[in-house]
């Protein structure tokens, strides 16, 4: 399943927070606004589920950011 760019936006939020007087990003929380195609709401809560686990940010910097994530999901009727 591939989701068009209508159908698919993200927000991502960097929090910074001083560590030993230091800025330093600390977390980061990506929002998902998706608009599904009818009975995929399995496959796409499974991919949502590994997200941090795919991302090649987060596997990056590893246990040095902490990475949150939600998403607004609504299926799409029939035929749209």
């Amino acid at each position: 399943m591939k989701l068009s760019t209508d159908q698919i936006r993200g927000r991502v939020e960097g929090i910074n927070e001083l560590v030993d007087r230091i800025p330093r990003l600390t977390r980061i929380h990506m929002h998902y606004t998706l608009r599904i195609p009818p009975g995929s709401r399995e496959v796409v809560d499974r991919a949502l589920e590994r997200h941090v686990q795919k991302c090649p940010t987060a596997v990056s910097l590893g246990d040095a950011v902490a990475f949150t994530w939600d998403a607004d999901i609504t299926e799409l009727p029939e035929g749209e």
